[in-house]
């Protein structure tokens, strides 16, 4: 499968490049600062861009089968960049036939099928406080995604974590149940799965441990 992955260089975007190539895919993935990118391997492509340039993301999605977008803020924060970003690479998609796309959010970005409990809230409140134009912007991103005829699925994260890849991890809404972190290499394990088995098409769910 050939991955095309958005927001490589850090976090989630990260780990999803490095399991997909040893799962076996070529990935291309798209960064700022290629010679700052220390992944090297014979299936990997790495192209230099900027998720706001159009024409630049849309040559990055050409020939691809599936796109991954592990885009996150920027510090300092860009102004609508979650929001212009995803419009761009909905734009590619649709330029070039690429149906699937799996990208990321906070787990802030609540849903219907949400029945939050108290700590949700209060983080809730705190991003709302400490953040609100990133929260915005995400929120901006995520109706993008949803309004496109895409095969879409939206993965949202709690508190993101360097832990193990332990393949062991719960998927849903926020709950009771629900977990307040995740491992980002386990955040990557579930993207890959997702990209294929398309279980939650068309749905946000909550990863978390």
């Amino acid at each position: 499968m050939k991955i095309v992955v958005f927001g490589a260089s850090r976090g989630v975007g990260l780990k999803v490049v490095e399991q997909a190539l040893e799962a076996g895919h070529t990935v291309t993935a798209f960064v700022r600062s290629p010679e700052k990118f220390g992944v090297k391997h014979a299936n990997l492509n790495v192209l230099k861009g900027d998720a706001m340039d159009a024409a630049a993301v849309a040559n990055a999605i050409a020939g691809q089968d599936v796109v991954v977008s592990a885009l996150g803020p920027t510090r300092p924060p860009v102004s609508h960049m979650m929001e212009t970003s995803a419009k761009n690479i909905i734009a590619g998609m649709k330029k070039h036939g690429t149906r699937r796309l799996v990208s990321t959010t906070g787990a802030g970005v609540r849903q219907p099928e949400d029945q939050p409990k108290f700590i949700d809230h209060f983080i809730g409140f705190l991003l709302n406080f400490l953040a609100k134009d990133v929260v915005l912007d995400s929120a901006e991103n995520v109706k993008v995604i949803q309004a496109s005829d895409l095969e879409w699925t939206v993965v949202r994260y709690p508190r993101l974590i360097n832990g193990k890849h332990t393949r062991k991890y719960q998927v849903g809404f926020v709950s009771k149940e629900s977990g307040t972190q995740i491992s980002r290499a386990d955040g990557a394990d579930f993207i890959l799965k997702e990209l294929t088995e398309k279980k939650w098409l068309r749905k946000l769910p909550l990863v978390s441990y």
